[in-house]
């Protein structure tokens, strides 16, 4: 007997794309807002996780959902599900900034 989980039910997080430099692989940062228990400063966290993109359609700055899935490979755990809205990140080439 077969479970079908929902993707309600499963764990999903929403992230901006840092990285796009391997085959069908992305790097999200996902930012985590909390406060430290002493000194109620708020403290920003960026967590990185790596997530499959099938097409290779996700570019640096955009906004993407990840879920949760089985293990594709040593460090992939999330799938991108949807990008919610383009980034706009200009690609500079190492002649331009010198």
């Amino acid at each position: 007997m077969e479970v079908q989980i929902s993707e309600k039910q499963q764990k999903s997080l929403v992230g901006k794309v840092m990285s796009h430099k391997t085959d069908k692989t992305v790097m999200v940062g996902v930012e985590q807002v909390s406060h430290h228990p002493l000194y109620h400063k708020t403290m920003r966290r960026v967590l990185k996780f790596q997530a499959h993109d099938e097409k290779n359609e996700a570019k640096p700055g955009d906004v993407v959902r990840v879920l949760a899935v089985r293990p594709l490979s040593k460090q992939k755990r999330w799938k991108i599900v949807e990008i919610i809205s383009k980034g706009e990140v200009p690609e500079v080439k190492p002649t331009e900034i010198a």
